[in-house]
Order: structure tokens, then sequence, then C-alpha cells
């Protein structure tokens, strides 16, 4: 009950006590109008005072009830500030969390090229070493024909003044003679050297085996394009790595290349180029290590590329294929961010 419909009640009260007090007087005897008058004004006294009374109930209780309601509002405002202090120290410790996830990711992708470039250096090592010892293998067979005694029905080889001699025609050589070693030129390993002098100038060559494909060309290619790409000479390493993919298509470190080409482009904006230089690496290159990355790299680009969908389709590729790797904790990240759960709906 309010202030002003008590007010209200207790001025009907008053007005309806004046009313029969003025019945009173007008019905009542003469004798009895003094003591029905004193009757009258008491009672109307007690009303006043019961008024009052109430009055001041209903004021306490306002009073009351008013300390109650700014109590409680100054609770939610309390609140309020409370939750809102907590989400942002969840944000920022979401952000504390993204950015160290990155920071880890930056250093694993660092890590992975220092060790892409030993591995190319050790490779190229091993295809030196193996050269050497072939040559070597080769040299030793050839000194050991040399080494070898000639028997004693054997036919001399040279004439007496230090000529060699010319068999008839239609006559082999003895097939124990050893051949003299060329002057210039590699031994093979089995197959003793053609000479240009001597009775067997004409000898057949040894076959040539053809290099492997990429061998130390492409380790020492790749190595040079990596080291510019680290130093951030990105016109040089663009070109060098395109050079490695020309000359060496079929080798795993095309998709090496193909994969920084991608990180060149999306650092310089070319979003659309990225891509597609990021989809070489993951239809051409299945066995790459760079496969998670690139998947990573590609979601990020078509997000820049405002193709929202496709982007969030393919960090849940990732996280299908690689589900233990950092790049799919990554993504797991991205997507918790876009509000967007890691798995697609099933159509029910």
């Amino acid at each position: 009950m309010t202030e002003n419909q008590t007010e209200r009640r207790a001025l009907r009260s008053t007005r309806f006590a004046g009313i029969v007090l003025a019945f009173a007087l007008a019905t009542t005897p003469a004798f009895a109008v003094n003591k029905d008058m004193v009757q009258l004004q008491t009672q109307v006294q007690d009303l006043q005072a019961a008024v009052a009374r109430l009055q001041q109930t209903n004021d306490e209780r306002m009073g009351v009830l008013k300390d109650l309601v700014q109590q409680t509002a100054d609770s939610v405002n309390k609140m309020s500030v409370t939750v809102e202090n907590l989400q942002q120290q969840m944000r920022v410790q979401q952000e504390s969390a993204t950015g160290k996830l990155d920071q880890v990711s930056g250093q694993v992708q660092s890590l992975n090229d220092s060790l892409d470039e030993v591995k190319a250096r050790m490779n190229s090592l091993d295809k030196a070493l193996q050269a050497v010892q072939g040559q070597q293998q080769s040299i030793n067979a050839a000194l050991q024909n040399l080494a070898q005694p000639q028997p004693a029905n054997a036919t001399p080889t040279t004439n007496p003044d230090g000529s060699p001699v010319t068999p008839p025609a239609g006559v082999a050589p003895p097939a124990s003679q050893p051949v003299p070693m060329a002057d210039t030129g590699k031994p093979s390993a089995d197959v003793p050297f053609p000479t240009t002098q001597g009775p067997y100038a004409n000898a057949p060559a040894a076959p040539v085996n053809p290099p492997p494909a990429g061998g130390p060309g492409a380790a020492l290619s790749y190595s040079a394009a990596l080291k510019d790409y680290m130093a951030a000479k990105y016109t040089l390493a663009t070109s060098e790595f395109s050079d490695v993919i020309h000359s060496y298509p079929g080798d795993a470190l095309a998709g090496n290349a193909y994969y920084y080409l991608g990180e060149i482009d999306y650092r310089e904006g070319k979003f659309a180029a990225s891509v597609k230089d990021y989809n070489h690496v993951l239809d051409e290159y299945p066995g790459n290590p760079k496969l998670p990355v690139a998947h990573l790299h590609k979601g990020m680009a078509l997000i820049a590329l405002k193709q929202r969908e496709a982007g969030i389709d393919e960090f849940r590729a990732l996280i299908q294929r690689f589900p233990n790797s950092p790049e799919a904790a990554q993504a797991r990240t991205k997507l918790n961010g876009m509000g967007v759960p890691f798995a697609a709906k099933r159509p029910s």
C-alpha cells in the first residue's frame, strides 16, 4: 500500500466521521447532544491516531523495502562487474594461449625448416660420398688388374725396341692379358677402362649409369633457396624454389618448394596464389611432412579471401587427417574462436 492510498483512505474515514457527526446532530434529541459529541470526538481522535500509526508503519516498511531494493541493485551491479572481469580475464588468457600456441608453432616450423636444410645437406654429402666410393672402387679394380702377373706362355706385348706388338689380323688378344690403364678419364668398377693407345685402342667404353632423380643438385638448390627464404629474400627465394620445381619435379624437395612458395605468397597478401601453391603440396605429394601446416595455412588463406565455409572445411580436414599434430590444435582454437564445432553436423 502506497503513501497516497493511505492518505486517501484516512481522508475518506474523516469525511465519513463528519457525515456521521452531522447526521447525529440533526437526529438526536437536544439533551444528548453534548454526550454524543464527546463520544464522536473521541472516536474521531482514535481514528486519526490509528491512521497516523498506520501511516508511520507504512513509511517504515517503505523505507525497509527501498533499502532492500537498493541492496539488490548494488549486488546486481557488483555481479555484473565481476562477470565482466571474468570474461576479460578469459579473453586475455585465450589470447595469450593462442599467442603462445602460434609462437610454439612458429618455433616448430623453424625447427622443421632447419631440419629440412640439414637433411638436404646430408643427402648431398651422401651422394658425394657414394660417388667418391665408386671412384675408389674403380681405381682399386684397375690397380688389381695391373698388378696380376703374366703367365709364362703369354704373348709379349712390346717389341725389343719398346714399340707395341700388333697382333695378326683376325687374332684376338689373350683373355688373361691385362689392359693398360688410360692416361685420362675415370675407370669403371668391373669393366676395364678403354685405352686410346696400344693394340686395344678400339675397345668399347664401359656403360655409364645415369644419376638418380634429384640427387645432390636438388638438395643444393633447395638449400640455397631455403637460406634465402630464411633471410627474407623472397624474390630470390621464389626464383630458386621455382627452379627446384622445374628441374626436379619428382623429388620430394619439390613439395617443400611449393609449400614455401605458398608461404611467400601468403605473406605478400596473394592469398589466391598461396591456395594454389598449398594445393600442389596436398594433391601431388601425399607423403610430404608439410601436409599439416599446408592444410592450416590454406584454411587461413581461404578465410582471408572471405571464403569462410571453405576455410572451415579445410580446418576440419586437418583435424580429421592429423588429429594429434600441433597444427590440428591451432585449427581447433580457430574454430572455437569462430564459434564453429570441430566436426560437421550429420544430416538427420
